[in-house]
């Protein structure tokens, strides 16, 4: 099953450079003309198969004509079934990504869940991540894969999103466009692209985009840049190389959660604090990477893959001056500088042994932190940087071996398994060991085999079931092991999440559309789980055992010229499996309540569904709708509250139009059509009670962009 639109053939050099150089010219064709048409190959499981015959879980999303503003990955990745990305409304803290619960307990960034770029990882070794690098402006396609085989890509994978940018083609034209909207929201977005036909002189994508916004709630406006740039050389011997680099800038305030009672009274404002504190963060990224593909003969590949990046954060929180002067309290300025590296090498053997396909593989990772803290007050003056209360460096790296194998033993059937043996070391080296703050220096190793097993039957031509298993594995980050959760001066001693997942889809593409049905059951031990956030030291413990189950389905069809539908729903029972005691404080009090088994994994939507319809010709006038629903989500592991279910609603309509060398593209869009009042993602276990991180009420956008093809 695929949620995508299926791309036209180019019939002319000009609708080749729209398709290029604009996110993307693609239209919905009779079924009869889809059938002529190579079906879509999904790499994310590098077994490079069509999306009806891949044993798994995996969806492909076109980047669609332009219909929103093109800032969030939330605006592009919709509908797919088990995948729940909230919008905080906080350009500080980025989106928060889930996929079958993994990646809830996120405060800021992406857990559980691996980002790649054109083949380049978006997270980092630790298993941190963030979307704010992908350029939509530039984006071809994304696949998603969850389930069982995500645990191919080795730590922090509950699940992977592949983003992959467009390359150039046909000759060289420029594009300009501007969008706008409430809140004060724009973007200035300027692609320059251009195809080859020497070998020795690359294709180009280079796109610059500068976004800016007064956000929806006080206290939460954003300013940004991204630049990225992508060479493509097709050399003579076949083999091919890409060459991205990548430049984000954020300076973005920070409007931090609100209680209930606060939300329903004015969800636009902030608590005091944030206001007095001045919070705020400003990231700048620099990464680039080089990936190679090399077809040495009709049995053997080679692939190679290098990275490098700098990232730099200063992030100044809301803690009151007089809850840093504890033990062991790194302050209310987070200051770090970090590089980071990998490479990635592996050879692909086709027919070596009858209808197999082989795979042997290395991934390095590595990481280095140059993390300080300070107070975020000096004298009587708030929202500066004051005493260092922190000074660290943190080391990282992992050495991953892998291999896969596909064997189509019968006609219709194939069994494919995997094997990688994932290791990570931590290392913290810690250099502010003033008064009663101890050393905290420390390292540890997090290691595990995961191997996974999947068995696929193509019942007809038009159908294909399957049942797969894999072990999944998932450390801590540095961000998480900051603060011992006892107090103590121990560090690194969390332990790594082991998960075990069992799951069986069905998958079918005919006359009535395409479907994808899956089962899951999920069982992990050691659960990675928030503690509690006390004076600004977020702390993390383990959960004995966590339970997730669910279904998940969905659906797409071209139903009449280029009126097309989409539709999915998934359920997740997601639970802990097992008590986990009380935390008492010194005098005897309750610090943590006691969390009963059979309550529910807070930060998880129970049910969610999402429907599309859309009108989407090549040329002229298009429009579209879609509706969402997510269930109640708990906020506190005692789930003594929640943030309700809401249904929300969008539309668009657009105008494309092309003559000669020039086209022009429009759009118009609102969402939250009837103006709902919901909390669009949460703050879990927050010991102030500032849960909600409400979302945007109605909101409108629009934009155009003109093309000159030379």
């Amino acid at each position: 099953m695929h949620l995508h639109t299926t791309r036209l053939p180019m019939k002319s050099t000009l609708s080749c450079l729209i398709a290029c150089i604009s996110q993307g010219i693609y239209a919905e064709e009779t079924v009869k003309e889809v059938q002529q048409l190579a079906p879509i190959v999904v790499e994310a499981t590098r077994t490079d198969r069509a999306v009806l015959e891949t044993p798994a879980s995996a969806y492909y999303l076109n980047q669609p004509e332009q219909q929103s503003m093109n800032v969030n990955l939330s605006e592009t990745l919709k509908g797919v079934p088990g995948l729940q990305l909230n919008n905080r409304e906080n350009y500080a803290q980025d989106l928060q990504i889930s996929m079958r619960g993994f990646g809830a307990r996120s405060t800021f960034g992406v857990r559980g869940v691996r980002l790649y770029v054109d083949g380049i990882p978006a997270t980092m070794p630790d298993g941190q991540g963030q979307t704010s690098n992908i350029d939509l402006n530039s984006l071809d396609h994304i696949e998603v894969l969850s389930g069982p085989f995500s645990s191919l890509y080795g730590n922090s994978s509950g699940g992977t999103i592949l983003t992959q940018s467009r390359e150039g083609q046909g000759p060289d034209s420029v594009t300009l466009g501007y969008s706008g909207g409430s809140q004060n929201k724009g973007q200035t977005n300027l692609v320059l692209q251009g195809g080859s036909e020497d070998a020795s002189e690359p294709s180009y994508v280079i796109s610059s985009s500068y976004f800016d916004t007064d956000g929806f709630r006080d206290h939460s406006s954003a300013h940004k840049v991204l630049n990225n740039a992508k060479l493509t050389w097709d050399l003579e011997d076949g083999s091919k190389i890409n060459w991205v680099n990548n430049y984000v800038k954020i300076e973005a305030d920070d409007p931090g959660g609100l209680t209930r009672e606060q939300w329903k009274t004015n969800p636009k404002q902030v608590a005091n604090n944030v206001l007095l504190y001045n919070a705020r963060k400003e990231i700048e990224q620099f990464q680039t990477g080089l990936t190679w593909n090399k077809p040495i003969n009709d049995q053997h590949e080679l692939y190679g893959m290098a990275y490098w990046g700098q990232r730099e954060v200063t992030q100044y929180q809301s803690i009151p001056s007089t809850a840093q002067g504890g033990v062991n309290h790194a302050g209310g300025v987070i200051d770090f500088d970090r590089q980071f590296y990998g490479a990635d090498l592996r050879w692909t053997g086709k027919d070596i042994l009858p209808n197999t396909k082989l795979i042997a593989g290395v991934a390095v990772d590595g990481m280095t932190d140059d993390r300080k803290g300070y107070q975020n007050f000096v004298s009587d003056v708030l929202g500066i940087k004051g005493e260092l209360r922190r000074n660290e460096d943190n080391t990282l790296w992992n050495a991953d071996p892998y291999l896969q194998a596909s064997y189509n033993f019968a006609p219709d059937w194939t069994l494919d398994a995997g094997l990688r043996y994932s290791n990570v070391h931590f290392k913290t080296e810690d250099h502010y060991t003033v008064g009663e703050n101890g050393d905290n220096s420390g390292k540890t190793t997090y290691e595990k085999l995961l191997p996974s097993v999947a068995l696929s039957w193509k019942i007809i031509p038009d159908a294909m079931i399957y049942g797969s298993y894999a072990q999944g594995f998932e450390t801590p980050t540095f961000t998480e092991m900051a603060y011992p959760a006892d107090g103590s001066n121990e560090t690194l001693g969390l332990k790594a999440a082991e998960s075990e997942t069992y799951e069986i889809g069905l998958k079918s593409d005919n006359q009535f559309g395409e479907f994808a049905a899956a089962v899951f059951y999920t069982v992990t031990k050691d659960d990675i789980v928030p503690l509690r956030n006390v004076g600004g030291k977020a702390t993390f413990r383990n959960a004995d055992k966590t339970l997730r189950k669910g279904l998940e389905l969905s659906w797409s069809k071209d139903l009449w010229h280029d009126l097309t539908a989409q539709a999915s729903y998934s359920y997740i029972d997601a639970t802990f499996d097992a008590d986990i005691s009380e935390i008492l404080n010194q005098n005897g009090s309750i610090a943590v309540s006691r969390v009963e088994a059979g309550n529910y994994i807070p930060g998880i939507a129970k049910n969610q569904a999402f429907l599309a319809l859309g009108w989407k010709p090549e040329n002229g006038l298009s429009a579209g709708i879609d509706v969402r629903y997510s269930d109640r989500i708990y906020v506190n592991d005692i789930n003594s509250q929640y943030a309700p279910s809401y249904t929300v609603a969008g539309a668009n309509v657009g105008y494309n139009w092309s003559v000669k060398d020039w086209s022009m593209k429009t759009f118009a869009r609102v969402d939250n059509l009837f103006d709902k009042d919901y909390s669009g993602s949460v703050i879990v276990n927050e010991s102030n009670g500032r849960f909600y991180e409400p979302a945007e009420g109605r909101n409108w956008s629009a934009g155009l962009s003109i093309t000159k093809a030379f």
